[in-house]
């Protein structure tokens, strides 16, 4: 009897080890990046990945898994195991919307298949072209696109980003027509940009920022609700009279359903730490996004409201057909 004791407390610790998150990490955790290296979503995880090392005292490696709009790296992650050593860094197209545009079987639903741990950053989308390109304002552009149609080439980091989607709104809501180039990432789709083989792109601030103030790219609009310090001279759409082009992009850490809640809390609160770290907030700061640490609470009703915006959009133009 004591024997058979004995044998059930000892499974009963071994199993309460991982809930209690005490031992966690005991190893390397890999941070699954959905976009190839240099874009907003890696430079991201790259910010928080050596803080959340020195915290948690286990080395975070971002694994770079590109592909099908970002689903690559969920599919990855909701597959793992559950146990907080394989993380999503994941951003708004390939959580929310891929998988309803890209119909692969494999594809995953973040209700049903994450836990959104927390936020990282959010960010605004400045609208951009080449300096190659006879538009100094977003009418002048807008009125390219109107009087030749098809003519104007649009980078895009992917189908189904925020970037894609707002390029979609225009064209739909304005009545306007252009090419839409997808590359796999932010970052070959700026170097095309740099090279003027496309464009104007919807991009991230965090990936616009350097290129804007060397003069690579003109700045027409941005997404923010006022105008962005970093940026003064740059209108608002809003303030243009386009008020449906309200966006910011949040890069986040998800973790597989079913990873037990006290991993989750532990992550939340390493990077909820991480994220007021004076070095972290400078870094994002820099390149014009803002370090944003939601509870899994707030991140999941924020995900919800982001759902119920766009995924209308998404059904109105049939992205999913294109």
């Amino acid at each position: 009897m004591r024997l058979f004791a004995a044998i059930v407390a000892t499974v009963a610790l071994t199993l309460a080890g991982p809930a209690s998150a005490d031992d966690y990490p005991s190893r390397v955790v890999h941070l699954v990046v959905p976009y190839p290296a240099g874009g907003n979503v890696d430079t991201a995880a790259r910010i928080v990945a050596d803080k959340l090392q020195a915290k948690l005292g286990q080395p975070f490696i971002i694994d770079n898994k590109a592909g099908a709009g970002g689903m690559i790296a969920g599919e990855y992650v909701a597959k793992s195991a559950k146990d907080g050593y394989t993380l999503f860094v994941g951003a708004n197209g390939p959580v929310l919307f891929a998988p309803v545009i890209n119909k692969r079987e494999s594809a995953y639903n973040w209700k049903k298949d994450f836990i959104p741990v927390s936020t990282i950053s959010m960010t605004a989308i400045v609208l951009e072209t080449n300096p190659s390109v006879p538009a100094k304002t977003v009418k002048e552009l807008f009125d390219l696109a109107r009087k030749e149609p098809g003519k104007l080439t649009m980078a895009s980091p992917g189908a189904g980003t925020s970037n894609h989607l707002l390029s979609e709104l225009a064209q739909s809501e304005l009545g306007l027509h252009w090419v839409t180039v997808h590359y796999r990432g932010n970052a070959p789709a700026t170097n095309d940009l740099i090279a003027g083989q496309v464009q104007f792109a919807f991009d991230q601030i965090s990936v616009a920022l350097p290129y804007i103030k060397s003069g690579k790219f003109r700045a027409l609009a941005v997404t923010s609700p006022k105008r962005l310090p970093w940026l003064p001279d740059v209108p608002t759409f809003a303030e243009l009279g386009y008020k449906d082009f309200d966006a910011q992009t949040f890069t986040g850490l998800f973790a597989p359903a079913g990873t037990p809640d006290a991993v989750v809390k532990k992550l939340h609160d390493a990077m909820a730490e991480v994220l007021k770290d004076p070095d972290v907030v400078g870094k994002f700061d820099k390149l014009g996004a803002a370090a944003t640490a939601m509870t899994p609470a707030e991140f999941t009703t924020y995900l919800e409201h982001e759902d119920a915006k766009w995924i209308p959009i998404i059904r109105k133009v049939n992205i999913g057909s294109n």
